[in-house]
């Protein structure tokens, strides 16, 4: 998939996989792997955070530490739906929140911090005004999305690049992992500021440099959290995107969700509870690319039985809120 559209250049492209492969990499390593000088690095982050909205956070990671995730779909009264986006982006238990079907339409992906803990679900939104009818899909299994950063599928790194900046962590042990107490500073410091330095955080915390990082490096290696970025697909030439809601045969389910995860045009799958199966967001450069993806490559899927699409109108938030954007 090429990116002649893009308004960002092939340098701008490869710092920005080069933070979603490991966004708390130090410049000067990203300047040397990439061939430029870490004065170049700094300036293209800075000028990539002014203008296509970088942000780096680190954010817990739910299918480890055994928390469900929800997609919440809103129909509004068209006089309401933006005052309910913006206020669902201002909570701190959303993480992504988008305006869809011309406006009447809210969506949004919750992130309990606790196991159970529904009040968004079961207390505030059945109580707002203007909320016409709630649909709650239970995300059941993610095939592409949270740790798995769509960058990688444009891959702007070369092989080589990649390999020198993916961090090297142990194997993955099984059964769910937890976030100690005395650890929450720490992550809520991380998730205002993924690249917050070892003295930012034990100023945040009240711990020794050298615990902060033996914590930090215990909850990454443990996958208990994940460092992800966010940014403005706009900029690398991608304006038009959608939630597909997918009904698939039983059987074929696990089979479809895997072959959308390998789709460039998909940034997120998952397995759901709901009226369908499977929910996707996928992102195109125009409508006619789109449709052609509709009609192609989602239209030849064996085992996929319906297909509805939400096109989105804007996105409220993606990992954290910026009203000023």
């Amino acid at each position: 998939m090429t990116m002649e559209s893009s308004i960002l250049d092939a340098l701008d492209q490869k710092l920005l996989q080069a933070l979603e492969t490991d966004g708390r990499a130090p410049f000067s390593k990203i300047a040397a792997v990439l061939g430029v000088s870490d004065q170049t690095i700094a300036r293209r982050f800075r000028r990539l955070t002014a203008e296509v909205g970088l942000r780096v956070v680190v954010l817990r990671n739910a299918e480890r530490l055994g928390q469900d995730h929800w997609m919440l779909r809103l129909r509004c009264a068209p006089d309401g739906a933006q005052t309910i986006a913006h206020a669902l982006a201002r909570r701190p238990d959303t993480f992504w929140v988008g305006l869809a079907s011309g406006g009447t339409e809210v969506l949004c992906m919750t992130k309990p911090r606790t196991q159970g803990d529904h009040d968004l679900l079961l207390g505030k939104l059945p109580r707002t005004p203007h909320i016409v009818e709630i649909r709650a899909h239970q995300l059941l299994h993610t095939f592409f999305g949270g740790p798995c950063g769509w960058l990688g599928k444009l891959a702007p790194l070369s092989a080589a690049e990649l390999a020198a900046l993916t961090p090297k962590l142990p194997e993955r042990s099984e059964g769910p992992v937890r976030i100690a107490p005395e650890d929450e500073p720490l992550v809520a410091a991380l998730e205002a500021d993924g690249r917050a330095g070892y003295p930012e955080l034990q100023r945040a915390t009240g711990l020794s440099e050298s615990t902060v990082k033996r914590r930090l490096t215990a909850l990454l290696e443990s996958r208990a959290v994940y460092v992800d970025i966010e940014y403005s697909a706009e900029a690398l030439g991608y304006h038009t995107g959608a939630v597909l809601w997918i009904t698939a045969a039983p059987a074929a389910l696990h089979a479809v969700g895997k072959a959308l995860a390998g789709h460039h045009e998909i940034a997120y799958a998952a397995a759901t509870a709901g009226p369908s199966n499977l929910v996707a967001t996928a992102v195109a450069k125009d409508t006619a690319s789109l449709y052609a993806y509709l009609s192609g490559k989602i239209g030849r899927l064996e085992g996929v039985q319906h297909v509805e699409t939400t096109p989105f109108l804007r996105r409220v938030k993606q990992l954290t809120y910026q009203p000023t954007r």
